[in-house]
């Protein structure tokens, strides 16, 4: 049994966290304010998409806790060089760039009758 005494996890601890700038601020990852304001949903969506392929059984709270700071610090990076239009790990914004073929044709209204 964990004692009430010993700290949470990094992994509940993260499960907690309310906002973006607290993910940075519990793995210890640096950050630009401006890239984080902009991009906030989508740097966690990602971070979310990276945790998917991870496996932490077995593993140990230091190296559970550098994993995580890796791949914080993966999914910041892909908007450092990149913007979220281009990284579109939404849904919205990869149908905004889905297929022309599949596009509806646009019909003015002066041809409807």
């Amino acid at each position: 049994m964990i004692s009430s005494s010993m700290p949470a996890g990094i992994l509940d601890r993260l499960s907690k966290a309310s906002s973006a700038e607290e993910f940075f601020s519990l793995l210890g990852v640096d950050y630009d304010p401006k890239i984080v304001n902009v991009a906030r949903l989508h740097i966690l969506k990602r971070m979310g998409q990276y945790f998917a392929e991870e496996q932490f059984t077995g593993a140990e709270e230091p190296e559970i806790r550098a994993r995580c700071k890796a791949i914080l610090e993966q999914a910041y990076a892909d908007f450092v060089t990149s913007s979220p239009i281009d990284q579109r790990v939404f849904k919205v914004l990869k149908d905004a760039v889905a297929d022309p073929k599949k596009a509806a044709a646009f019909v003015p209204l002066s041809e409807l009758e």
